[in-house]
């Protein structure tokens, strides 16, 4: 009795022949174009001394604002889809610095990471940290860029010196015309601020008799009769609030509702970030992704279907045998 019927034989050599073309054809490694959604995001990082808080953990240990904000760009660059572009910018005193334009994720892993590592606060150019400026400065360079990234802000929020409710810069930016997010990072309670020399070296803590603790315009102006009010004075006028703390503005603690505030007039979102996860969640946030051409090769799929024709050659002849087998038994046992 044979083991499988005649007409096997030649199945067997068209599936061998079969799997011998998709396997070859698999080496030309063909694709298909479809769309994708992808991310492109210029990083800037506050880089001012409040940044230096160790107000945040990593690994269960204390942790500054600004290693706990790398710590989770670097793993949330795992998670943004192949194709993604992130560069990094710094801010300090008014102004945004760009250091790396946007470049593709993972081709350009090693080089992210590393750049990333070396962002520390003797970066810093100045001591101050004006976040409405910075803010639209990183707006500036967002709108430069040739590709029109989205644009991540990463800061505490802590204006220093004290800007005045009434008096806050304007700007001309439209709102929407970026996309992206402000991101907050720090503990809502307040905590001293850590003192460093150029080189990083801690020198102790700010006091409050090294910082200022009012804005300028708060101080008052003389004007050429007492009492006299200024022209451009609004005293008693309603004004946003924007977490100074006369008085203590040598600590510092996130400023969420300021932040909040201004992510809202630039028609940008805020998240503050409390984990890895949340911040790569909101990094391939489908409001920030954009659809974008990709080629998707077929190589695996090919050698996959190649396998599959291969152990169908090997799997049937074994079930036609079994078969036999058993209707052997049947024969003798009758």
């Amino acid at each position: 009795m044979t083991a499988h019927p005649a007409w096997w034989h030649q199945a067997d050599r068209g599936l061998l022949a079969l799997a011998a073309a998709v396997l070859a054809a698999s080496l030309f490694d063909p694709a298909v174009m479809t769309q994708r959604p992808l991310v492109d995001h210029v990083v800037v990082i506050d880089v001012t001394q409040s940044m230096n808080v160790l107000d945040e953990r990593i690994d269960g240990e204390p942790a500054s604002r600004l290693d706990f904000a790398k710590q989770a760009l670097r793993q949330s660059l795992l998670q943004l889809p192949c194709g993604s572009k992130v560069g990094w910018a710094v801010f300090t005193e008014y102004r945004a610095l760009l250091l790396l334009s946007p470049i593709e994720v993972c081709a350009n892993l090693k080089e992210l990471r590393s750049t990333l590592a070396r962002i520390d606060t003797r970066m810093a150019w100045s001591g101050n940290s004006e976040i409405a400026k910075g803010l639209h400065s990183a707006i500036g360079i967002a709108k430069l860029l040739p590709d029109k990234p989205s644009l991540v802000f990463i800061t505490d929020g802590q204006e220093a010196p004290p800007l005045n409710p009434h008096y806050r810069p304007a700007f001309d930016d439209k709102p929407g015309d970026v996309t992206g997010l402000v991101v907050g990072v720090g503990d809502l309670r307040p905590s001293p601020i850590p003192k460093t020399d150029p080189e990083g070296r801690p020198l102790g803590f700010w006091r409050a008799d090294e910082v200022a603790q009012t804005d300028l315009r708060s101080q008052g102006r003389n004007a050429s009769v007492r009492s006299e009010t200024m022209v451009d004075d609004t005293v008693g006028t309603s004004a946003p609030t924007l977490g100074a703390t006369p008085g203590t503005e040598h600590l510092s603690a996130l400023r969420e509702t300021y932040l909040r505030l201004l992510a809202g007039e630039q028609g940008l979102e805020f998240v503050r970030l409390q984990s890895p996860e949340r911040l790569a969640q909101a990094l391939t946030s489908p409001a920030l992704a954009r659809p974008e051409p990709a080629r998707s090769s077929l190589a695996g799929m090919l050698g996959a279907v190649a396998f599959g024709l291969l152990l169908l050659r090997y799997a049937v002849p074994l079930l036609f045998r079994r078969r036999a087998s058993r209707a052997g038994l049947k024969t003798r046992v009758s």
